[in-house]
């Protein structure tokens, strides 16, 4: 058992809801607290929340699966999976964590940028579920200078596969020698959706990479540096949990297929 994984059995409880950590240390301290069959009275006690049986005046106490969440910046070049059966490059290659991981959502192997790892499938199907419609951020460095009539078709939509594109934030960043960079936010995520509209309204995309998910920010990750989330963070993506779970027990409306 790693120790890693152990913590104060007064936290555990706390978490567990039974009660706050002074009162828990209290219920430790009166032997009302057993541990894999053991009472125990020593409030600097290490449990593994995921391992021991931890008892409450006789009741079993049901301690929430912890997951694990991991951003990483996707360098250009590996794949969005966590192993390739070819031995490509893929996100496993980066990133070593405890628990078995799947990327939220993919990017192509050209496209640099947040994704998100975690076990929580409940969560992963709500950030990449279209009906959902979470927002996504990038940026694009496109040849050329995209007129402000490129820009506002860009913006309404455009044809893709015989069905239009939704509606999308798009401005301009910067102009450089012979390239613009786009700030691009959009809801939805057809395979390869920016580079096919850039090409189709005459810019082809030279480099792109997204800096949000959701409330997630690339903020100043480096192309092949991963970490865990914040608490913050973490807390932030439980609202949304339980926000989608609330609008999943009314009909929800209608939406345009994406990824």
């Amino acid at each position: 058992m790693s120790e890693n994984s152990k913590e104060r059995l007064q936290k555990v409880l706390a978490h567990a809801g039974v009660a706050s950590r002074r009162k828990a240390e209290e219920l430790i301290s009166q032997g009302r607290v057993t541990v894999n069959g053991q009472i125990v009275t020593q409030l600097g006690t290490r449990v593994d929340p995921a391992r021991d049986e931890i008892w409450v005046d006789g009741q079993r106490i049901q301690i929430a699966a912890r997951r694990l969440y991991v951003m990483i910046n996707k360098p250009q070049g590996v794949l969005s999976t966590m192993e390739d059966e070819r031995g490509r490059r893929a996100l496993g290659d980066l990133v070593q964590a405890p628990v078995r991981l799947y990327p939220v959502g993919r990017l192509d192997v050209g496209s640099e940028g947040l994704i998100l790892l975690t076990d929580d499938g409940e969560l992963a199907n709500i950030l990449t579920h279209p009906r959902y419609q979470h927002e996504k951020e990038y940026r694009a460095l496109v040849n050329g200078y995209p007129s402000d009539k490129t820009l506002g078709a860009w913006r309404r939509g455009v044809l893709l596969d015989g069905e239009p594109t939704a509606p999308a934030q798009v401005d301009v960043i910067r102009s450089e020698k012979d390239s613009t960079l786009l700030r691009i936010v959009m809801r939805e995520g057809r395979k390869r959706q920016i580079r096919r509209v850039a090409a189709l309204l005459g810019h082809p995309v030279r480099e792109l990479r997204r800096v949000r998910l959701g409330p997630l920010y690339l903020d100043r990750l480096q192309a092949g540096q991963w970490r865990y989330l914040t608490a913050k963070e973490i807390s932030e993506l439980q609202a949304l949990k339980r926000s989608f779970r609330k609008r999943g027990r009314r009909k929800p409306r209608r939406s345009r297929r994406g990824s």
